[in-house]
């Protein structure tokens, strides 16, 4: 499971890690360093700028090889310098426009991570993030955060502006059928029987197993019977263990759900230490997600690349309206 969270925080790096995690404002700074470029009330350090330089090399490598790569390297840090005042000037029209108002709050950012990665907890988040990105786990949700914010931005002011025909939007949706798999997942709720260590516990649990699957046939609810019998930290919802990914329970409990309608019970599943009997709240198989669904990312997608001129235009607009002065000249930045 970590590999596949690191793969996928590897991914979000590419649109939420924006060069300016390494530039702050003038009121931040409490230690001395040198300041290379002053952006409105932002500035950009040298340090700053080498971390960042340094990710991108990081991110580049993992992305391109050969030619194509030795091409992207000749001018990573002058563009790496770019993005990093380019997104302080958009930040900063975003928040002229309220914009920030509507952005994610980090416990929305901290719930999307711990859904997309397959990570449930904040250390094991801190943990991957530190391995991969060289961030801690803040840095890296205030980083999404405002890349989110000037994402916004550029939607209203630029991309939204370019029209998109729905069979455009089809043709990619059927040409791109790959990228809108969807995979099997679960919503169970569980009922957990130790079997116990000696053998009249043993017969203990098989009776209560059996008691209890009576009252399931004369009417009794699953999730009552979870408060009365159950030993699991999932007893406090009822047994409710929320959307589980296919591959990620044990194989008995995943083909015994397979088998179940919404709200049928199964089981009696046994493992060396337990009697587990499942009810199934909802299953969604393997498939394609509906172009309905979908439609909006898609739209969006085939937006950008068409808005590329317009976007340079807005930027070079915005970069005449704001305060941008290199403290040390451009060309030595450059060459570090």
């Amino acid at each position: 499971m970590k590999s596949k969270a690191l793969l996928l925080l590897a991914a979000f790096s590419i649109i939420a890690i924006a060069p300016t995690a390494f530039a702050q404002t003038a009121a931040q700074t409490t230690t001395i360093e040198e300041i290379l470029v002053v952006v409105n009330s932002h500035i950009i350090t040298r340090r700053g700028l080498q971390q960042a330089v340094e990710q991108q090399y990081a991110e580049l490598y993992r992305r391109f090889s050969g030619k194509e790569l030795d091409d992207r390297l000749k001018d990573a840090r002058e563009k790496t310098l770019q993005e990093m005042i380019d997104d302080f000037v958009l930040l900063d029209v975003a928040t002229e426009k309220e914009l920030n108002l509507y952005a994610p709050s980090d416990a929305d950012i901290l719930e999307g991570l711990k859904s997309s990665s397959g990570l449930t907890s904040d250390s094991e988040l801190e943990t991957a993030i530190k391995s991969e990105l060289g961030l801690s786990l803040g840095e890296f949700i205030r980083q999404r955060r405002q890349s989110t914010i000037i994402w916004e931005l550029l939607s209203s002011e630029v991309y939204r502006k370019v029209p998109v025909e729905e069979q455009e939007a089809r043709l990619y949706y059927n040409e791109h059928q790959a990228e809108y798999q969807k995979s099997a997942r679960f919503r169970i709720r569980e009922m957990i029987i130790p079997k116990g260590a000696t053998p009249s516990e043993q017969v203990a649990a098989k009776e209560t197993v059996a008691k209890v699957l009576d009252e399931i046939k004369n009417g009794a609810s699953f999730e009552s019977l979870v408060n009365a019998h159950s030993n699991s930290p999932s007893k406090g919802t009822g047994g409710d263990i929320g959307w589980i990914e296919k591959g990620l329970l044990l194989k008995a409990i995943e083909d015994a759900a397979i088998a179940l309608k919404p709200d049928e019970v199964g089981g009696p599943i046994e493992t060396d230490k337990d009697f587990i009997l499942i009810q199934l709240i909802a299953a969604e198989l393997d498939g394609v997600k509906p172009f309905e669904s979908v439609r909006g990312d898609i739209i969006r997608k085939l937006q950008e690349p068409k808005a590329e001129n317009a976007k340079m235009h807005y930027l070079q607009s915005q970069r005449l309206r704001a305060n941008i002065r290199y403290i040390v000249p451009k060309e030595q930045i450059i060459k570090g």
